[in-house]
């Protein structure tokens, strides 16, 4: 019998419930970071792998690091 792996994709949505951020944040991580492609689509939607959740996470944490350092939340 074959057994088979099924990849588990993520939408943008999914992305961001998982990693407790608001859905515009991944979208303009998204957005304004070419280097992360995503894995899929299906019809419009774009789906991806755990390593571009893994580098959204990363540059999330890159925001607010450079935001803290800054002096605060309230640079864009």
């Amino acid at each position: 019998m074959r057994t088979s792996v099924v990849p588990s994709l993520l939408t943008p949505g999914r992305i961001a419930e998982q990693l407790g951020v608001p859905l515009p944040r991944v979208l303009y991580v998204l957005s304004t970071r070419p280097h992360i492609q995503p894995s899929a689509r299906a019809g419009c939607l774009r789906l991806f792998d755990g390593h571009a959740v893994a580098q959204v996470r990363h540059e999330l944490n890159g925001i607010d690091a450079r935001r803290s350092r800054e002096g605060g939340a309230d640079h864009a």
